[in-house]
């Protein structure tokens, strides 16, 4: 099995993509870098089993009928004025199961500084579309799946506070998530570069949650969300350990 892990920013240089193999008793970082395009994205993961992409894969409901009224001269619904009103207008319902689950509650699609990334996303996935990929935006087919890297590392009980901002703190996250998942080889080269960019490292965590995804070990759509996460997207939050992707313990069934 290979994954293959995606930190998406709006412009290439700050795109990260970790490719990671996971064959015969062990993991092996094959591949890690900054500055993919599109196009390079996609080579990249070629022959990969899940590619989990760090962005969201759509908008909320809401907003979307919210924008296209407003596009049409109408006022707002009354049951989306209000304070009230507005948080559902800037989150999807993937957002909020998050929240429930993790107690972290997603940036703002709809709001946030997330709006050029999220465009940017689309048109990655029409590129994997493009190219065969069938695109299922709630993960339940196909290869990819939307992925939420500081959200699982809560999970799993990895510190990494303050990495996205401090060099000292990047440094001890490296160290703490390495230490969580000793399986996993790494270069001294890859190593530096995770050290040195938060991106490279959700990149890294980004391809660990594929595998979790790729072993039916993440938290699923609820039934009555289904038709909403294919297109709002759905974050796919692990639902085991990250020991349980250590690839030294049987495994009863791994996809091909």
């Amino acid at each position: 099995m290979i994954t293959t892990g995606v930190d998406l920013a709006a412009q290439p240089a700050r795109t990260a993509v970790a490719v990671i193999d996971w064959r015969d008793g062990a993991a092996e970082l094959l591949h890690l870098s900054l500055g993919n395009d599109d196009d390079t994205i996609v080579r990249l993961a070629v022959g990969s089993t899940h590619v989990g992409v760090d962005c969201a894969f759509g908008w909320p409901d809401d907003f979307v009928a919210y924008v296209a009224a407003n596009a049409r001269g109408e006022a707002p619904a009354p049951d989306l004025r209000g304070i009230e009103g507005r948080r559902r207008l800037a989150y999807r319902e993937t957002d909020r199961a998050t929240h429930r689950i993790t107690g972290r509650l997603p940036l703002s699609v709809s709001t946030d500084r997330l709006g050029l990334t999220a465009m940017r996303c689309a048109d990655l996935l029409a590129a994997f579309a493009d190219a065969g990929d069938d695109v299922d935006r709630s993960g339940a087919t196909g290869r990819l799946v939307e992925v939420y890297p500081a959200a699982s590392l809560r999970l799993w009980g990895v510190d990494v506070s303050g990495y996205k901002t401090d060099a000292a703190a990047r440094l001890a996250a490296t160290s703490n998530l390495l230490a969580a998942a000793p399986w996993l080889a790494v270069t001294p080269d890859q190593r530096a570069l995770m050290d040195a960019s938060d991106d490279a490292s959700d990149a890294v965590v980004a391809a660990l949650i594929a595998r979790a995804h790729a072993l039916h070990a993440t938290h699923p759509v609820p039934p009555a969300e289904q038709d909403r996460a294919r297109r709002e997207g759905w974050i796919a939050l692990p639902s085991t350990s990250l020991a349980g992707l250590d690839p030294t313990r049987p495994v009863a069934s791994l996809p091909e």
